[in-house]
């Protein structure tokens, strides 16, 4: 039979843990009750606002509250998501993460100001692309065992374009030479767009870029796909083989983008952010909002954001350890 002082000591134990939920409880009642912030670590203009701007519009439909776009770029996103993961943990600041910001950015950066996992609260995955692998429509190679073959008839001779050094489209060439067993010149731009003039015109021969950047000069019978990084064929490029289809089992990478609130969200918010961002990226409405684009819904909830997350760190911090490349 316990005793008096221990029976006594549980009760005042279990009256502050009711003292301490009944406001959270009743925070997350009136929540949201003003409008929210829906960071993007990039300028405008970019993919990340492709998912942003619909997930926004719908996500304020469903609580019933205005969410707000902010772009602030720099630092291939570090300093959005720095402000973000420093910013109250009250559900009205939100990120929409990249690859880059959460799984890239912490073994490309010396020092980054912010942890991408400790510093934030999961939502939930929304959406990923493919890393498309282009040559000129002129070029006389057609398929990815034909690339090999050139390549490692000349190591370190055949140049490849990206959008900058540490972006998905550099370090997927830097795991697919890895995988293939070759070496391949690395050239960044400042940028997909200037990149991708330079294909067009022949300053570069191949390039490793974001199926979105490339598909419209795909569409347009300038440049030819040799495959596609997904686990899986894009729909939008259904007779593109993928990296692993042509040879690289278990090849695969993606951009993504995911929703992350700062760290310590109270439980109630989370839970009512993360059943919306999911029920969204699982709608019609959002697919639609995506267009033919290359962006693709890739809805997941926090556990398995989290776990995702955590993978996509150790496997991005081998290409970055691959590719030889760290910015200040």
């Amino acid at each position: 039979m316990p005793r008096p002082d221990h029976h006594r000591r549980r009760l005042l134990a279990a009256a502050a843990g009711a003292a301490l939920a009944a406001p959270l409880a009743a925070f997350a009642e009136r929540y949201p009750s003003h409008p929210l912030r829906l960071v993007v670590p990039f300028p405008p203009g970019g993919p990340t606002d492709i998912v942003a701007r619909p997930l926004a519009r719908q996500l304020g439909d469903a609580l019933g509250q205005s969410v707000v776009v902010e772009n602030r770029g720099g630092a291939g996103g570090s300093v959005a998501a720095d402000a973000v993961a420093k910013s109250p943990a009250d559900g009205y600041t939100l990120i929409v993460a990249t690859v880059g910001t959460h799984a890239i950015n912490p073994s490309l950066y010396r020092q980054l100001p912010y942890d991408p996992v400790r510093d934030f609260t999961p939502i939930g995955l929304v959406a990923n692309a493919p890393v498309a692998i282009v040559v000129p429509a002129s070029s006389s190679v057609r398929t990815l065992a034909e690339l090999v073959a050139q390549a490692k008839a000349a190591p370190e001779k055949l140049p490849y374009g990206s959008a900058g050094n540490g972006t998905p489209g550099h370090l997927t060439g830097a795991l697919f030479e890895s995988a293939a067993g070759l070496k391949l010149t690395h050239v960044p731009y400042k940028g997909s767009a200037p990149a991708v003039t330079d294909l067009l015109g022949g300053q570069i021969p191949l390039m490793f870029d974001p199926v979105q950047s490339v598909l419209p000069h795909i569409a347009a019978g300038k440049l030819r796909a040799l495959a596609v990084s997904s686990r899986q064929r894009a729909a939008v490029l259904p007779g593109v083989p993928t990296v692993a289809e042509s040879g690289y089992p278990g090849f695969e990478t993606t951009a993504w983008w995911a929703v992350f609130a700062p760290a310590r969200l109270p439980a109630e918010v989370a839970a009512r952010l993360a059943q919306e961002v999911e029920r969204i990226a699982r709608s019609p409405e959002f697919a639609q909002a995506l267009g033919n684009l290359g962006v693709h819904p890739a809805p997941e909830g926090p556990a398995a954001l989290a776990a995702y997350q955590k993978a996509e760190i150790g496997k991005w911090a081998r290409a970055v350890q691959g590719a030889g490349v760290t910015l200040d």
